[in-house]
């Protein structure tokens, strides 16, 4: 079968997929109070709610861009794209209020945290970018 996607995309795309699920199983288990720490206080939900309703968007987005068929996989990327865009509010908070989380407990560590967000969106949106010409 011909595809538009090259290996390395393809195997990136996987990889990212598959760090979105485990990250989203640990907001629902062993990293839940770790997650809280991001949660800005201007979040209108509970701050375990905001977790949780996280860690089924990160489930549901890592799976989709694994299992996604070609026609579909520009799009998850993007909405990938927007949701990581949507989050990093979340490492800002953590930096500004200095809350010590995933073993960022500096705030040199916290600051460097903030330059990984671009890394995740270029991310999804390479990894599952059509090649064919259009």
């Amino acid at each position: 079968m011909l595809t538009n996607q090259s290996y390395f995309q393809k195997v990136s795309r996987i990889a990212l997929g598959t760090f979105l699920m485990t990250a989203g199983i640990s907001h629902l288990t062993f990293a839940r109070k770790e997650f809280r720490a991001q949660v800005p206080n201007w979040v209108p939900l509970k701050k375990d709610d905001t977790v949780v309703f996280s860690g089924l968007a990160e489930i549901s987005l890592g799976a989709a861009l694994i299992f996604t068929n070609e026609k579909h996989r520009e799009t998850v990327g993007q909405i990938a794209a927007g949701f990581f865009t949507s989050v990093f509010p979340g490492n800002i908070t953590q930096y500004v209020e200095k809350r010590d989380a995933f073993g960022l407990d500096t705030n040199a560590k916290r600051f460097a945290r903030l330059f990984f967000q671009p890394v995740l969106i270029a991310w999804a949106l390479a990894s599952t970018k059509d090649n064919k010409s259009k």
